[in-house]
């Protein structure tokens, strides 16, 4: 009958209860639960099982270019980085809130590690998150104008809780990806989170959109209940090379 049962659990997809329930019943530990205790422990079972397989589609679906966490940021006094801000970010409010999160800073100071490191955050507490290389997205929705399918791409971006744009402001905005961003920027404000990730100071932003009016209007959007988050510091990829010689 148990076997039976297993077999039922894995053909109904029910992967959690059906490793817990076969685990107990290996181990011979059916006994040691009353009944509400063992239906307990393999919904729970289920429960935790589906929660993990979720934030790891999540964490698929979001594309990052690599794998970072909280746990490993650095907070040494010379990044200029508060562990109470990013551990408050951490808790990922500012994303209920559609505030903005805006990072800049030199070369190699962690900026992208940051940034990724609160996109696994926000997929942990299951929201929606969508990371891009910056010039590859204008690139990429650029294509996307020629080929009719630059809506259906801006609605693809529109429905993420949170988006990532790391390295923005390596090219000057032409009137292409000056007009991507105002849509973008528009289509989130008050909808939606942004994590900007940059080596440009954030007043420096206006000479990479262009046309006044324009960026104007998307770094009133941007800058608008935002966090900003201004890195200092020596390389760090600078500084684990010297670590491993």
């Amino acid at each position: 009958m148990n076997e039976s049962t297993v077999t039922k659990m894995k053909q109904m997809k029910l992967y959690g209860m059906h490793n817990a329930f076969k685990t107990a019943i290996e181990s011979g530990k059916t006994d040691h639960y009353t009944l509400d205790q063992f239906v307990s422990m393999i919904i729970d079972a289920e429960w935790d099982e589906r929660h993990n397989r979720r934030i790891e589609r999540s964490i698929k679906n979001a594309r990052f270019h690599y794998k970072s966490n909280i746990e490993n940021i650095s907070f040494d006094s010379s990044r200029n980085l508060e562990r109470t801000l990013v551990l408050r970010l951490a808790e990922c409010e500012f994303v209920e809130k559609n505030e903005n999160i805006l990072i800049t800073g030199s070369t190699g100071v962690g900026k992208s590690y940051l940034g990724t490191a609160l996109g696994y955050q926000a997929c942990i507490q299951g929201f929606k998150v969508s990371y891009f290389n910056t010039s590859k997205l204008f690139a990429k929705l650029k294509m996307a104008k020629a080929d009719g399918s630059y809506l259906r791409e801006l609605a693809k971006i529109e429905r993420q809780d949170v988006i990532i744009l790391d390295d923005f402001g390596l090219q000057a905005l032409d009137s292409h990806n000056r007009i991507t961003l105002l849509e973008i920027i528009e289509d989130r404000h008050n909808n939606g989170s942004i994590i900007v990730t940059s080596q440009i100071p954030v007043q420096g932003w206006y000479d990479i959109i262009g046309e006044k009016t324009i960026a104007d209007a998307i770094l009133d959007r941007l800058i608008h209940q935002s966090h900003r988050i201004e890195l200092l510091g020596e390389s760090m990829r600078k500084k684990k090379s010297l670590n491993k010689v």
